[in-house]
């Protein structure tokens, strides 16, 4: 074999060996593309779901006591990261009823409310991509409550939008709290009162944020019921009564209806609120009609 020969089956060989190369690269291609396909594929919900927000400090476990009320079986979680990034774990089945998703914040000390409700609104995007959802209905404890109310704020009349249906808000401290060391933006103002419409005499910066959500709020669509509790001192022992009564001034104008639920007793205490069967009860009725 001569030199010619030899240089022309070297060229022959390095061109097989480039198609086989693309070939492989192709398929490998191929398979990720239909993997993906199959991830985002949409399982359209019609039922409006309902999303738990846990309260600071907590994590999705101070839910599962509610959501395992009996009303569905159709339970996923929606993990938010620091950044505000959300992964869904777990899928709801074509014609799922009573859809529920319990969110978890990695970040469950976060004190700028406003990043609240960008996590918040995270969460329903990424349901609305996913299950092309229309409508929701969201339940909130302690600062749970707050990535409702700045859901709203942000996203509360945008049409694009799933649209907000009912709302459960379990000891919020939408007026501030009483603990020490907190930064004036959510300390509860000493001496504050609230008149006939739950308008506090003294607000701190968060809440007068808040009253935004006054003309944030569509005009009669959302039902909401805040439920508060009493264990013998006009407080949850960590949330005063007067705190979670200023949602009134908040919302009650523009809802569709607001009621007030009180659970008295030692069971009422703030952290046992979410495990109370007397709040199951009353939250199954108000959103399921059970």
């Amino acid at each position: 074999m001569n030199n010619e020969e030899k240089r022309y089956l070297i060229l022959i060989a390095f061109l097989a060996t480039i198609f086989l190369t693309a070939c492989s690269n192709s398929t490998s291609n191929q398979g990720t593309s239909s993997q993906n396909t199959r991830t985002t594929k949409k399982a359209l919900i019609t039922s409006t779901p309902t999303l738990f927000f846990h309260g600071g400090g907590s994590s999705y476990h101070a839910e599962e006591h509610m959501v395992g009320a009996g009303v569905t079986k159709s339970v996923i979680r929606a993990e938010v990261d620091g950044n505000g990034r959300v992964t869904l774990i777990g899928s709801w089945p074509k014609g799922a009823k009573n859809p529920i998703c319990e969110v978890n914040y990695e970040n469950n000390r976060q004190l700028d409310f406003n990043k609240h409700g960008v996590y918040a609104t995270n969460v329903v995007k990424a349901l609305q991509k996913q299950y092309g959802i229309k409508k929701i209905n969201m339940v909130g404890h302690s600062l749970g409550n707050i990535s409702i109310i700045y859901y709203m704020l942000q996203k509360g009349k945008n049409k694009k939008m799933p649209q907000l249906q009912k709302e459960v808000n379990i000891a919020g401290h939408f007026a501030g709290l009483t603990f020490d060391g907190l930064p004036s933006v959510i300390k509860q103002p000493a001496g504050m009162k609230l008149d006939k419409n739950g308008k506090p005499n003294k607000m701190n910066a968060t809440y007068k944020q808040m009253t935004q959500a006054r003309t944030a709020y569509p005009k009669n669509q959302v039902q909401v019921l805040n439920i508060i509790g009493d264990i013998g001192n006009n407080s949850d022992g960590r949330v005063e009564n007067v705190s979670s009564l200023s949602l009134k001034y908040l919302v009650a104008d523009c809802a569709k209806s607001y009621q007030v639920v009180k659970i008295k007793g030692k069971n009422a205490q703030h952290s046992k609120l979410h495990n109370n069967s007397q709040v199951d009860k009353v939250l199954i009725k108000f959103l399921w009609n059970k």
